[in-house]
């Protein structure tokens, strides 16, 4: 694990492999622990990074008013301090929000945009009472001790067909979760409405979901598709939300078919 500061904010982040750079965003509740398969299976053709997200892992806490814009702003300052030019962007989960939030604000920086279980904000991709459902839940949690709650959030996350051993992994990363951070991101995701950003996007894009997935359905998948341009959509039979931990090999595998698709 190495760190740097970016604007102010200590970032810690793993870094493994050589070749085209990939950025691998985590998504809440998560930290870089949570890309272990992906630093060890990609990094033989891509040189993959995973940071610590602000107030995850051993990063630093942002500041109470941390939103994705200035998530996105010290990603991209992230990218400039290591020398990243032009990387491939893979975000999950809110990580994808954050990927359409560089974007954004930072079109020049992402070469291309891989999309997991991602969804245009809370509130661009939810009805209005699910996202104030999943705020008001996620305020509540941050105040308590994990084996209250991380257990609860289980099968919305992985199947039920998971090994233990992979259910233990996720409920550990996820128990040593940071109050602010927590609560930053939970009010970054419910207050962000992407859709506008979607039909603008002219990046290479690959939208890569589970079919089990409960926190980010298909439908929300769906509208993604058909508002990004030339985007393609994959869908993993049976696989829920972190599709990467629990479909790792198939989840790497359509990475590197699409990565290597765009750099021919």
């Amino acid at each position: 694990m190495d760190e740097i500061e970016v604007a102010g904010l200590r970032i810690a982040f793993e870094r493994a492999g050589e070749g085209p750079p990939l950025v691998l965003l985590h998504g809440i509740l998560g930290d870089r622990r949570v890309w272990r398969r992906q630093l060890d299976d990609l990094s033989d053709e891509f040189t993959v990074v995973a940071w610590d997200a602000p107030g995850c892992g051993r990063s630093s806490d942002p500041p109470g008013t941390f939103r994705l814009p200035q998530y996105a702003d010290c990603l991209a300052g992230f990218v400039d301090a290591l020398g990243l030019r032009r990387p491939h962007v893979l975000g999950l989960s809110l990580g994808g929000a954050l990927a359409l939030e560089l974007y954004r604000r930072h079109p020049t920086v992402p070469m291309t945009l891989v999309l997991a279980s991602a969804y245009a904000g809370w509130a661009g991709s939810l009805p209005a009472e699910v996202v104030e459902q999943r705020l008001q839940q996620c305020l509540r949690e941050a105040d308590l001790p994990p084996d209250q709650w991380v257990p609860g959030w289980i099968p919305g996350l992985l199947t039920e067909s998971a090994p233990a051993e992979l259910v233990a992994e996720v409920v550990a990363m996820m128990s040593e979760f940071h109050r602010a951070g927590y609560r930053a991101m939970a009010y970054a995701l419910a207050e962000a409405d992407l859709r506008d950003v979607l039909p603008h996007i002219d990046v290479p894009t690959l939208l890569l979901y589970g079919d089990a997935d409960q926190r980010s359905p298909l439908n929300v998948a769906d509208a993604l598709h058909a508002k990004v341009p030339a985007s393609r959509l994959v869908v993993l039979p049976g696989v829920g939300h972190l599709s990467n931990v629990e479909a790792a090999a198939q989840f790497n595998a359509e990475v590197r078919i699409f990565l290597r698709s765009t750099q021919s």
